[in-house]
């Protein structure tokens, strides 16, 4: 099979496509045809070495998110059989072999049936980004019915699927997005109301929108950028979760305690087993039900894997950036 492999750790240009063995299932294992592979921004950071939650043995294919085929099944296992429709979340769990290849071998409880009307590429926009918003929605901020919830930065993987997921659960959703098509992007996810982020002043709206209460909870992508402005913008014992943050920021603490406020930082490498598996119960059965929907955005061939790291990094994607593998 071909795929990609890393054997040296630093920039995109380590990522080989080349042939590799074909991964063999264990004991409680599945080997999945792979059709399409998540990118997310966690990989580039992984690759590049130093990452504080994962640093895997060289050489190393990456990838924990991805859509396809039951090709085999290992021992023990009676979940699935060949030819099933499945997506993989296997964030957390020591036994996926990289899905950023052909064939891929996780363990069974990263396996997940994909309902027919979706496809392999939006299968593989599940993972991380519906497990992150999962987990900051309802096991870090404990989102409830008819609060209100500012998602900064909605258009992107994360934030795409959290604004879908907080509209089902009957918040009030305030989303942000940086072009039109972002702004229509979280509209059709089920934010009531989008304001563009691009904008000098787009914050001043929420005074008019929440009756100049503020907001409950904050999802926050980019907070070396926002969270002093998110902390100006939330309710009186309002809760700001940190999803993303990629430098230092310099603001006044002060904030926090004139709103009494709460700031959580979220990893999904930090869940515990119950919770991984409690999220990934939730989201398996949203995606059933139709409450996610799946956004994918650029499709890129497996070879360009490089040139995918580059693209994630890049403040304009708007939904989840996938590998085409057939």
């Amino acid at each position: 099979m071909f795929g990609i492999q890393v054997s040296q750790f630093g920039s995109e240009d380590v990522l080989e496509y080349t042939e590799l063995p074909n991964p063999q299932p264990g004991p409680g294992q599945v080997r999945v045809r792979m059709h399409a592979a998540g990118v997310n921004p966690a990989d580039t950071y992984i690759r590049s070495g130093g990452y504080a939650f994962y640093a895997p043995e060289l050489p190393y294919t990456p990838g924990f998110d991805g859509a396809g085929t039951v090709d085999e099944v290992g021992a023990d296992v009676d979940s699935f059989k060949p030819g099933d429709r499945v997506f993989v979340a296997a964030l957390g769990t020591p036994g996926c072999s990289g899905t950023y290849a052909e064939l891929a071998v996780a363990d069974a409880r990263a396996v997940h049936p994909l309902p027919e009307t979706l496809s392999f590429g939006q299968g593989a926009a599940v993972g991380v980004p519906c497990l992150t918003a999962w987990r900051a929605l309802f096991q870090k901020a404990h989102l409830q019915a008819g609060e209100s919830i500012l998602i900064h930065g909605a258009s992107g993987g994360v934030g795409i699927h959290a604004t879908q997921l907080a509209h089902s659960a009957g918040a009030v959703v305030i989303g942000t997005a940086g072009s039109d098509t972002g702004v229509e992007l979280v509209r059709a996810a089920g934010a009531q109301h989008v304001l563009d982020h691009s904008k000098p002043g787009y914050l001043d709206e929420m005074t008019e929108i929440t009756g100049g209460k503020g907001v409950s909870v904050i999802i926050e992508m980019q907070a070396d950028t926002n969270l002093e402005q998110d902390l100006k913008a939330l309710a009186v014992y309002g809760r700001v979760v940190v999803v993303g943050s990629r430098s230092s920021l310099d603001f006044s603490p002060r904030l926090t305690m004139i709103k009494e406020a709460t700031i959580y930082g979220t990893a999904v490498w930090h869940a515990t087993e119950q919770e991984a598996a409690d999220a990934l119960t939730g989201v398996a059965d949203a995606l059933r039900d139709g409450f996610i929907r799946p956004v994918v955005g650029d499709v890129m061939p497996l070879h360009e894997a490089a040139a995918a790291h580059r693209r994630i990094l890049e403040s304009s994607t708007r939904g989840k950036l996938v590998l085409s593998v057939y």
